[in-house]
């Protein structure tokens, strides 16, 4: 193994160096690995020697919430903040789904997804104390389904109190690169984003099963959250893999709760004792891919003004059919790994996909945005009943369309489907046998031409990244957040659906006649009827804790 890179660690690279660095190609993959050295197989759990734990419940296989009242929250009644509604909302967000044996092999899924099952994501919990768990910042441990206290704010109680009640509490999100660079190179950031888009829209379907409410706090820096989550502090990662700040979250039992004065939080945080040490991930004889860094450093985020976006008043979202609650929707998601190649999708359940990919206001998961939808779907229909094989695009805000318009083929017909509600604003754009491509364009990967449809989700990239590089890894954790609702939809109506990551950029864009970077694509996806494979045993999540395995 060895590091293919020419850049120096000094060097700066912008987010369209990057990009078009990181792209794949039918003459060339992006810079990766040759092959995956195991030795240097990244530890999937992250912990703190040092820290003092405390043991979160396990509640939510007794949790019945209707699914479809994710999408109406006046439907639940806020629930109190306690350590069994904490434990089910962690447990719901970014805990184990299932343990899967194969012959000698074991290994755990998660509520979450992650390209590759790498888990580059990590969660932090900010609390202002009560008789539940001190004050303090703490590091959720998945597989033991734990808060590891990194900061004791016992003592700065009362200054906390005053930036969150008992009725609220912060959630942090920052990404470990290695773990997934050490399997993709130097494409692994923007994978890192998609892992934490669909972070974000697994925290804010949790909240909705409580009744509580899920803000981003798009204001503040990275710096700020680095600060807050204590990840700027070198001592606590010397020797080991670091993390980078990404996203702080507000959770509250009420909705468009006021912004906590960070400035107060962080006065408490900087007189506060930290303790705890990060574990080491991988041995040392592994490859460093320095443009991820690089371009870590190009989209971090500066502190910046509030964003105020007021999503269409679009009619309450259509009921999908399902004989499943929320909970048993959540927790049994998985991602497919083959569809079977014939099964057909039913119009209206295509139609209720869609519908819930909408934004509204109050409504999971893309009220927890703070901007208009900056992604747009190509999808390659197959079998959907009722529409014709080929391709369709559906804009996802009211000004995409002439965006669309004016850079997709001139030769597409954009006309609409004969039954579509008027809420959709789908085109379709031209009759095809669309398998072959969807598979070619994918990397040649027949999970994307085997199911009933696939979809390239394109970014409005000029406009967002120009001047604003952060908002560059903001693209990807929308196209996250689409992926997370899509997985629950398929889920629900007994599909299935898989992220794909591996595509080839440029050919996309050919195939859509896109000639310029006023889109780009940023993330494939498919739904279809999956094939099980038998010889997998599955075990439940957390019986490990008992049996001491």
């Amino acid at each position: 193994m060895h590091n293919k890179q020419t850049a120096s660690n000094n060097d700066v690279i912008s987010v369209d160096e990057y990009h078009q660095r990181s792209k794949h190609s039918l003459q060339k993959y992006a810079c990766g690995p040759d092959g995956l050295d195991w030795d240097t197989q990244p530890d999937p759990y992250r912990c703190f020697n040092g820290s003092a734990r405390f043991a979160l419940p396990l509640p939510a296989n007794n949790l019945i919430v209707d699914f479809n009242d994710l999408f109406q929250a006046e439907h639940i009644e806020p629930a109190i903040v306690d350590k069994n509604t904490l434990g089910a909302f962690f447990e719901l967000s970014l805990g184990l789904s299932a343990w899967k044996v194969f012959g000698k092999d074991r290994w755990a899924l998660r509520i979450n997804p992650s390209s590759g099952n790498l888990h580059p994501t990590e969660a932090y919990l900010v609390f202002a104390g009560s008789s539940i768990i001190p004050a303090g910042t703490y590091h959720y441990h998945s597989h033991d389904h734990c808060l590891e206290q990194r900061c004791n704010l016992k003592p700065q109680a009362d200054e906390l109190a005053s930036v969150l009640n008992n009725n609220q509490f912060l959630i942090g999100l920052s990404s470990i690169h290695w773990r997934e660079a050490w399997k993709y190179g130097e494409r692994a950031y923007r994978y890192c984003q998609h892992d934490v888009g669909h972070a974000i829209a697994a925290l804010r379907y949790a909240a909705a099963t409580m009744g509580w409410h899920l803000q981003l706090l798009n204001e503040c820096s990275d710096q700020q959250i680095a600060s807050i989550l204590g990840l700027n502090r070198s001592e606590d990662f010397s020797g080991v893999e670091t993390e980078t700040a990404d996203v702080l979250l507000l959770i509250s039992t009420s909705k468009n709760a006021a912004m906590p004065d960070l400035n107060i939080l962080l006065e408490s945080i900087h007189k506060a004792e930290w303790k705890g040490k990060a574990n080491l991930l991988s041995k040392d004889n592994r490859i460093h891919w320095d443009v991820i860094e690089q371009i870590s450093a190009t989209c971090e985020k500066p502190e910046t003004e509030a964003q105020n976006y007021s999503a269409p008043d679009y009619p309450h979202i259509t009921r999908c059919d399902t004989d499943f609650d929320a909970s048993s929707i959540i927790r049994h998601r998985r991602s497919a790994q083959a569809f079977d190649k014939q099964s057909i999708l039913p119009l209206t359940k295509f139609y209720r996909m869609l519908d819930a990919l909408l934004p509204r206001e109050n409504t999971a998961p893309f009220d927890a945005l703070k901007w208009q939808p900056r992604l747009h779907l190509v999808l390659f229909v197959h079998r959907v009943e009722g529409l014709k094989p080929g391709l369709y695009v559906f804009p996802r805000s009211d000004t995409a369309e002439i965006l669309l318009r004016e850079n997709l083929r001139e030769t597409f017909d954009w006309s609409r489907p004969a039954i579509c509600p008027e809420t959709l604003h789908l085109f379709h754009l031209v009759c095809a046998n669309s398998q072959n491509a969807a598979a070619t364009i994918s990397c040649h990967q027949a999970i994307a031409s085997d199911g009933a449809f696939s979809i390239a989700m394109l970014g409005e990239y000029d406009q967002t990244v120009k001047d604003k590089p952060w908002q560059y890894k903001q693209l990807f954790w929308e196209a996250g957040m689409i992926g997370q609702s899509l997985y629950l939809e398929a889920e629900a109506i007994e599909m299935r659906a898989t992220g794909i990551g591996c595509f080839f950029d440029d050919a996309v864009h050919e195939t859509l006649g896109i000639d310029n970077t006023l889109l780009q694509v940023v993330y494939h996806f498919a739904v279809g009827k999956p094939v099980l494979d038998t010889r997998l045993i599955s075990l439940p999540p957390y019986g490990h804790l008992n049996t001491g395995i």
